[in-house]
């Protein structure tokens, strides 16, 4: 159990800087990797120190063996293989967890990707609180190939910050476009 706890603790520490279940305010920010480390090895001790015993003295309650030596020894060996696999389980739980906090961006094109992912940044850099509360109101529209108008609604929903994305250009290029109306009021070519 110990080599399995010193192995998954760490790959647990890996997978909390990378894929963190939980972001830290609207940036992509997660753990530091030794603050993960030290979650994970918290963590992995409750499974083996606490957790491990208590479902090994429960399943040793429920055979019918000989003696208290025999018992001692069953239990031992039990809370080795529980720990072993309560690690691993946490380790699938930590994956899991870390997975499914994932923001998960539709799309249909690489252009239209990139879109996303330019708005979303110019937003974050920008630092506007009320753009920042409704970025998930954000809504396209294509204009032309790799061309696109992105609205992100104000908080009264009448009027709309928008940015023109042009997607062929090496750096991807954002403009403020200087009309407030939501791209409801615009149609597509």
């Amino acid at each position: 159990m110990w080599p399995a706890f010193v192995l998954l603790t760490l790959l647990d520490g890996v997978i909390l800087h990378e894929l963190p279940p939980v972001r830290l305010g609207f940036t992509e920010e997660g753990m530091t990797l030794p603050f993960g480390i030290i979650v994970a090895a918290f963590g992995n001790l409750f499974l083996v120190g606490v957790a491990a015993p208590w479902l090994a003295r429960r399943l040793v309650a429920r055979e019918q063996l000989p003696t208290a030596a025999s018992r001692q020894i069953r239990r031992e060996v039990l809370q080795d293989r529980v720990g072993t696999v309560l690690l691993g389980l946490g380790l699938i739980g930590v994956l899991a967890a870390g997975l499914g906090s994932r923001e998960v961006v539709v799309s249909e094109t690489a252009d239209t990707e990139e879109n996303a992912r330019v708005v979303k940044s110019y937003v974050e850099r920008s630092g506007n609180p009320e753009l920042l509360r409704n970025l998930e109101t954000a809504n396209t529209i294509k204009l032309g190939p790799g061309y696109f108008r992105t609205c992100i609604a104000h908080d009264d929903r009448r009027s709309a910050f928008c940015l023109l994305v042009n997607t062929h250009r090496t750096p991807t290029s954002v403009r403020v476009d200087p009309s407030s109306e939501p791209n409801s009021y615009h149609s597509p070519p």
